[in-house]
């Protein structure tokens, strides 16, 4: 029989949004704080030729820097105050993840409740800072190391120039992280997901211009676009599909008698997701695998004509996009992170532990140890699932564009990133929904008791 909470959300419509007042206001603010950023990846950093920059640029696509711009909506192309987007606050996220599994007293302080998720939050944003003036210096240093055939991309180049290029980018990536936690606690869903989320789809126009003009002049047939068209929304069936499956384990607890009642004996479900890393492996791996060729790339760019790229060279040419080398590796790493960030989110032993503080138990498992080696068992088949799946989901764009020169990045992490963000907010949407109607419920009820 499903219960109370289950049959109001099914009852959940769009129509209840004209009672909602105040999931309305937390949409504007979202829509508002939203459109703040995007005006935001449109101012430049002081002295850029924005011309000669859309020229280098442009040759180096395939690197890293590609891959930061899609997310982060074209403002590292354009040398917004934007431009490293909100990647060193998500950087110094992980980061931290990592050190509070390895670290004795961060993994205390996560411990420490309320309190110790400020103080971690607090490091995580000394990081970020940290990180986006390091990642800043070596931006304006690479910077002055491009030009193109018009001349150097940078207008005056000397330590003024870094010292404003840090201080402006660190600027703008710290009003990002602020203006994430606005959405946070004001808006809907994630800030720092919804941020990241309206880089992606903000390129996705271009994209789609960029395909239908090649179909019309001849370069791409019809029939071609209409199977991409299908692929795409097929493929995002499927990650719906796979990112809301999940393995249920039953969680049995005992009966128990005070005095002369029951109580107890219910039974639970502890749910295992099967992609339990979401989409950090593709982002590491791509990273990782993108650094060698970007550096290759900006040494090109300022290497004199007729230069030797020696040993970089030849590792941009087997790691370039499409090739074997690239694409096995790139399957390696996703695999190595999904099965490595799994094991830092989720720790068998503690919760066989919790389960047994709390007198629960999986049926037909003895509590204790054998609970966490069955979920340990359980986990690394679940992960090798959601490893293969992500592996499938993460080649298919690089095989399109490297075999087919479709000019579509819209997929792999872009595309994981967009409908993970997509189901989120909604979810927070239908919570909303549902809190305001148990709040008319309630209120409806103190009326007939008061007429009573």
């Amino acid at each position: 029989m499903a219960s109370a909470a289950e049959r109001l959300a099914a009852n959940v419509n769009f129509g209840a949004f004209s009672k909602a007042t105040e999931l309305k206001k937390r949409i504007w603010f979202t829509l508002g704080a939203l459109i703040v950023y995007r005006f935001g990846t449109y101012i430049p950093i002081p002295g850029v030729d924005a011309s000669i920059l859309a020229e280098l640029f442009a040759q180096q696509q395939g690197g890293v820097l590609g891959l930061f711009d899609m997310f982060a909506g074209g403002a590292l192309s354009r040398m917004s105050v934007f431009a490293l987007n909100i990647m060193p606050y998500i950087s110094a996220a992980i980061i931290m993840q990592l050190m509070t599994a390895v670290s004795p007293k961060l993994e205390a302080l996560k411990k420490e409740g309320e309190s110790g998720r400020k103080k971690i939050n607090q490091y995580t944003r000394y990081g970020t800072v940290l990180l986006a003036a390091v990642q800043g210096y070596g931006l304006a240093s690479g910077l002055e190391a491009m030009a193109g055939p018009s001349g150097s991309a940078v207008l005056i180049p000397g330590l003024f120039f870094k010292f404003t290029t840090v201080v402006t980018i660190v600027g703008g990536t710290v009003f990002l992280m602020w203006l994430g936690e606005q959405i946070t606690q004001r808006g809907v869903g994630n800030g720092i997901s919804l941020i990241i989320f309206s880089g992606i789809v903000a390129n996705l126009p271009l994209a789609l211009g960029q395909m239908f003009e090649l179909g019309r002049t001849g370069q791409m047939s019809t029939a071609f676009i209409l199977g991409l068209i299908v692929m795409a929304v097929a493929v995002v069936a499927f990650i719906v599909f796979i990112e809301r499956a999940q393995r249920r384990l039953i969680v049995q607890y005992p009966k128990r008698q005070v005095g002369n009642r029951m109580y107890g004996g219910d039974s639970s479900h502890l749910p295992l997701k099967l992609n339990t890393a979401g989409v950090i492996p593709p982002i590491f791996a791509s990273s990782l695998l993108l650094m060698p060729l970007t550096i290759a790339q900006f040494s090109a760019a300022s290497a004199t004509p007729g230069s030797e790229q020696g040993v970089l060279g030849t590792i941009a040419a087997y790691l370039g996009h499409g090739q074997p080398l690239y694409l096995a590796l790139y399957v390696a790493m996703i695999v190595f992170f999904c099965f490595f960030y799994t094991a830092i989110v989720f720790n068998p032993e503690e919760t066989a532990e919790n389960l047994k503080r709390y007198n629960g138990f999986i049926p037909g498992i003895r509590p204790g140890k054998n609970t966490a080696v069955y979920l340990d068992y359980v986990l690394t088949r679940l992960t090798a699932v959601g490893a293969v799946y992500l592996a499938v989901v993460c080649l298919l764009p690089e095989i399109l564009i490297s075999q087919y020169a479709v000019p579509f990045y819209f997929g792999g992490t872009s595309l994981l990133i967009v409908v993970n963000v997509t189901m989120d907010t909604v979810a927070q949407v239908q919570s909303h929904l549902i809190a305001h109607q148990y709040e008319g419920l309630i209120k409806k009820s103190r009326l007939r008791g008061r007429r009573r």
